[in-house]
């Protein structure tokens, strides 16, 4: 399988994203190609990433099947030969999209992501550091970096194209889509959470927070899109290693992070693009992570796509 930096399909391209291309199919659906670039610190490498778009395409995929049970969402497939039997005109863009191509329900976004934090980390982390708060809402004092919430706290964010997405209370959520419409997103976004929260648990695995988008279909229901419970999505922690107060391994880019974090610090890279060259041994670790992180999740390797 060969790395993937943009794809470049004979449908009409609705956006390009960090990460994927969006491609209209019909009035009522759309193909979602996940390629290899790697985005960090907001910026994104020139170098891709070998087989990270089918394991975000895979795993997501397994994610839907497994909690479709939990309330509609966009997908239809991931299969590339029922994608190429359904869109003829891909017929001979197979290997371009072969375990990396989602064919998906069209829906209106909802403009906020909907983050459900386990564990203090990350941003969260910061912010509390610095004011004891999450998103302007006080938390309990003295908790630690990476200590467990007692309930998820649901923390939406708004979405950013580029640049940092920005955290909002449960009720900017509420003020700008009503309370019920706030309601639900919260709801169904918690569910979705513990049963793979639980599911990760069984597989040695914390799920310490993640994000969730939502679109709404032509009859108003609400769906779950994009991708679900990915290391681009999640904070995937091994829970032999878990130690609070401090940071976490990671399954997930922390290889990268690391290597640009040392390149900034030694006063190498400014953190703006463009970045800078990475090496060979850092873009294989990278990938071992994706790789590791859906064998872990699923029971079973990542298929060969060809």
């Amino acid at each position: 399988m060969t790395t993937l930096a943009r794809s470049n399909l004979p449908l009409p391209l609705l956006r390009r994203g960090k990460v994927r291309e969006v491609y209209e199919v019909d009035r009522d659906r759309l193909l979602l190609v996940a390629s290899d670039r790697v985005s960090a610190f907001d910026v994104v490498m020139a170098e891709p990433i070998p087989r990270k778009g089918a394991v975000l395409t895979q795993l997501s995929a397994f994610w839907f099947e497994t909690l479709g049970g939990l309330g509609p969402t966009h997908f239809i497939t991931a299969d590339t030969d029922r994608i190429v039997a359904e869109i003829p005109l891909l017929a001979g863009r197979r290997d371009e999209m072969a375990g990396r191509a989602m064919l998906v329900r069209r829906t209106d976004p909802v403009p906020f992501e909907c983050v459900i934090r386990g564990y203090l980390s990350g941003s969260a982390w910061k912010e509390y550091r610095q004011s004891g708060t999450l998103a302007g809402e006080t938390l309990p004092p003295g908790l630690r970096e990476s200590d467990s919430f007692p309930v998820p706290r649901f923390s939406p964010a708004t979405k950013a194209d580029s640049g940092h997405d920005m955290n909002v209370t449960p009720g900017d959520v509420a003020l700008a889509l009503g309370t019920e419409r706030a309601a639900e997103l919260e709801a169904r976004s918690q569910a979705i959470y513990r049963a793979g929260r639980d599911h990760a648990a069984t597989r040695g695995i914390i799920i310490a927070d993640t994000k969730f988008e939502f679109g709404t279909d032509p009859d108003g229901a609400l769906r779950l899109i994009d991708e679900v419970l990915t290391p681009d999505s999640s904070r995937f922690w091994p829970a032999d290693r878990y130690q609070p107060g401090r940071p976490q391994p990671s399954f997930d880019k922390q290889p990268l992070r690391d290597y640009l974090q040392r390149l900034a610090d030694q006063g190498h890279w400014n953190m703006t693009a463009p970045g800078p060259t990475l090496p060979a041994e850092v873009i294989a670790a990278t990938s071992q992570r994706y790789l590791d992180a859906f064998h872990l999740l699923t029971g079973s390797p990542l298929p060969e796509f060809t």
